[in-house]
C-alpha cells in the first residue's frame, strides 16, 4: 500500500497529469466538440453564478458543474487541487467568521460565494482541459482575440512540460550536490525543511532557462514571418479552416442555456 501511494505521488506521475491535462488526452465529451463551441458554453456557466445571490439556484449551477468535470474526465491532479483549495477557502472563511462574531447569516453568504466560486471553476477545470494549445489557440483567433495573445496561450502551454522536465533536473542536481542531514529531527523536519530550501533555490536555474528559451524562439518564429502570418488575412483563413460547428456542438450549448434556465427557474419556484 505504501509503495503504491508513493508511486502516485511521485514527480513523474504529477509529471504525466500535467501533460495530460496540458494537451487533453483523456478525451471526454468536450474534446469532440468545436472549440469556439467549447468556449461559449464555458462563457454561459461562468456568467451564470454571478448573476444570481439565491442559494438553491447555485447548488443546482454547482450540480452542473460536477457533471461537466465528470463528462470531461478531469484528472485526479487537477480534481485533487480544485478540493483542496475549495475546502481550506471554506474552513478558513468559517474559522475567519467564528472568531469575528459571526453568525448564521454569515455562513450562509460564505456558502453563497462558494458555491459561485465552485461553479466556475468546476466550468472552466472542464473547458480547458479538453482544448489542447492548438484548439484554444486558433478559438481565440477566430474571435478575434490579438494575434499574440492566442499565440502566448499555446507557447504556454507547450513550454509547461518543459519547464517541469528543466525543474526535476535542477533539483535533483541540487539534491546530488547537498550533503543528507545528519540529524532527522522530531518526524524528519529538518530533512522536509532542507527540501523546502532546495525547491525554492531551484527556481532561480529555471528563470535564466527560461528566458534563454524564450527568446530563441521568438527569433525563430520572426525568422519564419509568424507576426504577418497571423496577421494576414488569408493566413487565418487557412488556419482556421478546420473548425466545423457539428451537432453535437450545438445540443451542448443548448441543453446547457436550457438547464441554467432550469435553475434559475427551480430556484424561483422553491423561494416562492
Amino acid at each position: 500500500m505504501a509503495r503504491q501511494t508513493h508511486d502516485v505521488l511521485s514527480v513523474d506521475w504529477v509529471r504525466l497529469e500535467l501533460l495530460r491535462t496540458a494537451y487533453s488526452t483523456r478525451g471526454g465529451l468536450f474534446s469532440r466538440m468545436d472549440p469556439r463551441a467549447v468556449l461559449a458554453w464555458y462563457l454561459v456557466m461562468a456568467i451564470a453564478p454571478w448573476l444570481t445571490h439565491d442559494t438553491a439556484v447555485l447548488a443546482l449551477l454547482f450540480a452542473i458543474g460536477v457533471v461537466a468535470v465528470a463528462l470531461a474526465r478531469v484528472g485526479p491532479l487537477v480534481l485533487g487541487l480544485f478540493l483542496i483549495g475549495l475546502l481550506g477557502n471554506v474552513l478558513g472563511l468559517f474559522i475567519a467568521s467564528i472568531l469575528f462574531g459571526g453568525n448564521l447569516d454569515t455562513l450562509v453568504a460564505l456558502a453563497e460565494l462558494n458555491l459561485k466560486l465552485g461553479a466556475v471553476s468546476m466550468a472552466s477545470m472542464a473547458a480547458f482541459v479538453s482544448l489542447d494549445p492548438e484548439k484554444l489557440s486558433d478559438a481565440l483567433l477566430w474571435f478575434r482575440a490579438p494575434e499574440l495573445l492566442a499565440f502566448g496561450v499555446s507557447y504556454g502551454y507547450r513550454m509547461l512540460p518543459i519547464l517541469v522536465d528543466e525543474y526535476v533536473t535542477v533539483f535533483e542536481g541540487q539534491r546530488l550536490r547537498h550533503a543528507p542531514v545528519i540529524r532527522r529531527g522530531v518526524l524528519g523536519w529538518r530533512v522536509i525543511w532542507q527540501w523546502c530550501r532546495l525547491a525554492v533555490t531551484a527556481f532561480y536555474p529555471i528563470m535564466l532557462n527560461t528566458a534563454k528559451n524564450i527568446r530563441t524562439t521568438v527569433e525563430a518564429l520572426e525568422t519564419r514571418g509568424f507576426t504577418y502570418g497571423a496577421s494576414n488575412p488569408a493566413g487565418r483563413a487557412l488556419r482556421l479552416a478546420y473548425l466545423r460547428i457539428s451537432a453535437l456542438d450545438v445540443a451542448v450549448v443548448a441543453a446547457t442555456v436550457l438547464l441554467v434556465v432550469g435553475a434559475y427557474w427551480a430556484g424561483g419556484v422553491l423561494a416562492g
